[in-house]
């Protein structure tokens, strides 16, 4: 019974630690990048918010693929609007 204790918290510390990385680009790109940018997002919440809350709720692989896939849909012929994260 302990062993199965000990690989959920280890899994959930391994999601934590694969996390944090993409989290610090986020961060970097919000507080860096963005504010020499125009506000150019057809989505609400912004990619970078949108990818900050699917890394926190799904973790490295589910999250990154969300922002991937929510990064590739916001450019002038897509979509726009309220897009919450799944």
């Amino acid at each position: 019974m302990q062993s199965n204790g000990f690989w959920s918290t280890c899994r959930r510390v391994c999601k934590r630690v694969l996390t944090f990385p993409l989290i610090v680009l986020v961060k970097f790109y919000q507080y860096c990048i963005s504010p020499l940018k125009p506000p150019c997002c057809r989505f609400t919440p912004t990619c970078s918010q949108y990818a900050l809350q699917a890394l926190r709720k799904h973790g490295p692989l589910k999250g990154g693929w969300l922002t991937l896939r929510r990064i590739l849909r916001c450019h002038p012929w897509g979509g726009s609007g309220y897009d919450p994260v799944p």
